[in-house]
């Protein structure tokens, strides 16, 4: 079998300059060397292209019929490399991602300006979803990768992991819980909730924990959208549980945040992709751009809930 597009290469530059001697010089080879790949050609094709004279090489009426066709092999193979090129070096490309709400408000907004500044040829495209969809997303492959939560065993999904998201009950100044210390779900479910819609992964993890603890809970409201449930707990319609993340999602101001201690209440956030499917350059990057987000708004949080900077967590 062929290997490589040396060999055609060769071939072309004899048949035009027709002197194996002036096309070695031209490809930067010996003449032994383009000699070799020549034959291999003539080898893989089993024909001969060139008849040898002492002072020049003549193309045979194969090697004729055969000039334009592998000129467009060649043609062909340098535009795949071309492109192979561009991929790999973020030159071109797509990105499709899915994510929940709470990240969608968070850290990626942040992560898809970075990476777009530094990648202006890579077209994005991002689906905000529930935890449901997302993952239906993932199996169909309608997008590269998602950032979501692992609703159960599932060998279609690989998951690797990108962050830890407490839930915090989001409630208004002045409240008579926003003093307790530590907050517990039962002492939050004594209040009317805004709960987000059921079929999100909160809604799922807050009705999981309420039966373990075997709680009542008396539901204000559902909310669709994190920001939402934010603005009726402003309006005084209940608490909210949220994920601390969706303080992103709109204004906080004269609400109070606090983390709820009771045991499983925190989720895991991780990186979800098609089993078996590996991921282009682009999306590549985009994850490590995510990543370098995300630890630094950690480390921000950290730093401004040590100076006091937000609400009580």
């Amino acid at each position: 079998m062929l290997q490589g597009i040396r060999p055609i290469r060769s071939f072309l530059a004899a048949a035009r300059l027709g002197s194996f001697t002036r096309a070695a010089q031209e490809m930067h080879v010996s003449q032994p060397a383009l000699t070799m790949q020549i034959r291999q050609l003539e080898e893989a094709l089993g024909m001969r292209l060139f008849d040898r004279g002492h002072r020049q090489v003549m193309l045979t009426q194969p090697g004729r019929d055969l000039l334009a066709p592998l000129q467009k092999v060649l043609a062909d193979l340098e535009a795949v490399m071309n492109v192979s090129h561009d991929l790999k070096g973020l030159r071109r490309g797509s990105v499709a991602v899915a994510a929940l709400p709470s990240v969608a408000v968070g850290p990626l907004p942040t992560a898809i300006r970075r990476f777009t500044t530094e990648n202006p040829n890579i077209s994005l495209t991002i689906h905000d979803a529930v935890a449901e969809r997302i993952v239906a997303l993932v199996k169909a492959e309608e997008v590269d990768f998602a950032i979501g939560c692992r609703l159960g065993p599932d060998r279609d999904i690989e998951v690797s992991d990108f962050l830890i998201d407490r839930m915090c009950a989001y409630m208004p100044e002045g409240h008579p819980l926003a003093q307790c210390n530590p907050l517990l779900l039962r002492d939050v479910v004594a209040f009317p909730l805004v709960l987000t819609t059921r079929g999100t992964s909160v809604r799922q993890m807050v009705e999981r924990v309420v039966e373990r603890e075997g709680l009542d809970i008396s539901l204000a409201c559902d909310a669709s959208y994190l920001s939402s449930a934010v603005s009726m707990v402003h309006a005084g319609l209940g608490i909210s549980i949220l994920p601390e993340s969706a303080v992103n999602a709109s204004s906080c101001e004269g609400v109070v945040v606090r983390p709820i201690h009771t045991p499983g209440l925190t989720r895991k956030i991780g990186i979800l992709r098609k089993a078996g499917r590996s991921l282009s350059p682009a999306a590549e990057r985009f994850i490590a751009v995510l990543k370098e987000i995300s630890g630094e708004s950690l480390e921000h949080f950290s730093s401004a809930a040590a100076k006091g900077k937000r609400r009580p967590i």
